[in-house]
């Protein structure tokens, strides 16, 4: 690997660790469309859908605001999401945990995620953990009643601490080796394993080389 190669391979960070405020959006269930409304995905870049983050949830037909966690002066600047069962479920559209990050949610726990919506959030290096419902409501609770309060998740150690205790949570195996190994990001692995990539396909039979194709079509 070249030295260009590395030090692209080092812009990748390990995730290990995550502290902040929280938020917590209660209800099992919420699909993406939820999250974000299809009507929003129409964008060439991923850039500014942080402001339609549940906008259906939060505003009426005349814009006007709903009672909602994400409309609440005291959550703005939260960065963990507290939800409930089955979360991202329904369409597989990765709008979803973009526009959750846009928003600045760094983190989800939860008691469960859909398959393809957890996928996507590992994707962007969003941690979604799991406990069990009392540890989770109990947790919502907390955050309702200290919204200012500090959590911190270690993804290595599979612990949620805060209001000066620690519980026990789980990362999907997988997940956490990505995040802590720090290759949750594969498009950047590629780009810094050019090299090797190339190398791989000239050595393969069925791979064509453009620059030996230098007669016409009918030679």
């Amino acid at each position: 690997m070249t030295d260009e190669a590395n030090r692209e391979a080092e812009e990748i960070p390990s995730v290990e660790y995550v502290e902040g405020s929280g938020i917590p959006i209660r209800g099992n269930d919420i699909d993406t469309d939820q999250i974000i409304p299809a009507r929003f995905m129409k964008v060439v870049t991923f850039d500014g859908l942080g402001e339609f983050t549940f906008f259906d949830q939060r505003f009426d037909d005349e814009d006007n605001q709903k009672d909602h966690p994400f409309n609440e002066e005291r959550y703005q600047d939260a960065n963990v999401l507290i939800v409930n069962a089955n979360f991202g479920c329904g369409s597989s559209r990765e709008h979803a945990p973009q526009a959750l990050v846009r928003w600045g949610i760094d983190a989800i726990i939860g008691e469960s995620f859909a398959e393809i919506f957890a996928g996507n959030c590992l994707a962007l290096g969003v941690p979604t953990v799991t406990a069990d419902e009392a540890t989770v409501e109990a947790l919502q609770e907390w955050v309702e009643a200290n919204p200012d309060g500090n959590i911190e998740i270690d993804v290595a150690d599979e612990t949620v601490t805060y209001g000066g205790k620690t519980i026990d949570v789980t990362v999907n195996e997988a997940q956490r080796k990505a995040l802590v190994d720090g290759i949750w990001d594969t498009t950047a692995l590629m780009k810094s394993n050019t090299e090797a990539i190339e190398k791989t396909a000239a050595s393969l039979p069925y791979i064509d080389d453009p620059e030996a194709r230098t007669g016409s079509a009918d030679d």
